[in-house]
């Protein structure tokens, strides 16, 4: 747990740092992100414990003892077998329906964490860069109140303004992606032109190099500046918003929303369908009364009948082709937009099912490692904290990897998410099977005569 809790602040800690955050905040975030971590330390826990368990039984000489009174190796693990399964049920109960609450409540804390006293960014005497395309110095001031501000706007190439201001406060929009400042007696310095002008190493002009390009200058009592913070911060703040996503769903919830994408998928397929056959020539043609008949498109919507191609004069029959033609590119353009569209439908509905799949997959994996775990230990028969860990944290890093690139390629849509969530599990399941059977048999596990015998009562069973 420490582990991962040291990964996530290594990915958040740029929003953490700097913000005033107390440390019940910070309490707070690291309780729901432990909760969130659990699924995925509880393998490592069960490989580690099960490896140090029956190798001290091992060393010890318990094992034998027990081996010699008539018990196999898996009679004695039966006890600790039902007790894995138990924690296999617990964890996939605490992943239904504790996780996606966990990971509802600290990504709406994160948010509301980066969006926090933005205004602490600006420190006075520093230049602030973190917003991007801008440059920001003030001289004092505190919270939302600073006095001696400059601006340094280079967000577009061609033109860079300079905004100096004896006093300035800072607000944020209601929807979060945009700040304004309040500007009072103030210059503004706009430098219009601009061509591949040197920069210094915060991002400013270098004040040495001369120009020619023209300049303007404008002074004002009040002024309001606009700032897009699209990028600094989350989109999204409010929990009944983060409810819908994949993450904060359980497997129940999960198999409503994939259906209710199904059914949409099928409703949007059929309204296009109809739509097409509703604006096509050839599914609704017009009534002729007689052969001075005169092709009209907007009449297509009229109740119509059976007319002959060869009825219709040959003027009207260009008239026909040209409007079938366009209509034709058009419908090709809509069919190509819907397509994108479906498949984004398909993305979105394969994230789910990576989360459904996530659920029972980490369940199965604690079953999984115990199974190489404990008959491990019974092979090496070395308890403590030496080689059992050296052994846990290889065969962990393994699953892990494998874990990771099957996350990858479902994320990516390379492979199906169950194939990618189950990729890990299925990996070790031979390897769990067959060092369950040279443990319980006392057979050496790297000796070429065992795998030899394996293998000719596998050729056997065949």
């Amino acid at each position: 747990m420490f582990i991962l809790i040291m990964q996530f602040f290594w990915v958040y800690i740029d929003d953490l740092m700097g913000k005033g955050l107390s440390i019940w905040v910070i309490l707070e975030l690291l309780f729901y992100v432990s909760a969130s971590l659990i699924p995925l330390a509880l393998p490592l826990a069960i490989l580690l414990s099960s490896l140090m368990t029956f190798g001290n039984m091992a060393e010890s000489n318990e094992l034998t003892a027990l081996k010699s009174s008539g018990l196999s190796l898996l009679k004695i693990m039966r006890p600790l077998t039902l007790v894995v399964i138990g924690i296999s049920f617990f964890t996939f109960y605490f992943a239904n329906y504790v996780i996606p609450v966990a990971n509802l409540k600290w990504h709406s804390l994160i948010y509301d964490i980066q969006n926090t006293k933005l205004s602490t960014l600006i420190k006075p005497g520093v230049y602030t860069t973190e917003l991007d395309g801008y440059a920001i110095k003030v001289k004092s001031g505190s919270d939302s109140v600073f006095h001696g501000i400059t601006i340094y706007d280079h967000s577009q190439q061609n033109a860079l303004k300079t905004i100096k201001a004896k006093h300035a406060k800072i607000y944020r929009s209601v929807s979060g992606n945009y700040l304004f400042l309040d500007l009072r007696n103030g210059t503004i310095f706009e430098e219009m032109e601009l061509a591949n002008y040197e920069m210094l190493n915060i991002g400013l002009p270098n004040a040495g190099a001369t120009s020619t390009h023209p300049d303007r200058i404008s002074t004002f009592e009040r002024a309001t500046y606009k700032m897009n913070v699209t990028g600094f911060s989350l989109k999204r703040s409010d929990e009944a918003i983060f409810q819908d996503k994949f993450e904060m769903l359980n497997v129940f919830q999960i198999n409503h929303a994939t259906d209710s994408l199904h059914n949409r998928v099928v409703t949007m397929k059929k309204d296009f369908s109809k739509g097409v056959k509703s604006g096509f020539a050839s599914f609704q043609t017009q009534a002729l009364q007689n052969k001075n008949f005169h092709f009209d498109p907007s009449l297509g919507n009229q109740k119509a009948s059976l007319v002959y191609y060869e009825d219709i004069p040959v003027e009207d029959k260009k008239l026909l082709m040209r409007d079938v033609i366009s209509k034709l590119y058009q419908i090709n353009e809509n069919i190509t937009n819907q397509s994108v569209f479906l498949e984004t439908v398909g993305h979105e509905e394969d994230q789910f099912w990576i989360e459904f799949h996530r659920k029972f997959a980490l369940t199965y994996a604690i079953l999984v490692l115990f199974f190489v775990g404990a008959p491990l230990g019974a092979l090496v028969k070395k308890g403590g904290f030496g080689a059992p860990v050296v052994i846990a944290a290889l065969v962990f890093m393994i699953y892990f990897i494998i874990l990771s690139i099957g996350d990858n390629l479902a994320d990516t849509y390379v492979i199906s998410p169950w194939a990618g969530m189950w990729m890990s599990g299925l990996f070790f399941t031979p390897i769990a099977i067959i060092v369950t059977y040279t443990a319980n048999r006392d057979l050496p596990f790297f000796s070429r005569e065992t795998w030899l015998g394996l293998l000719r009562k596998w050729r056997t069973a065949k």
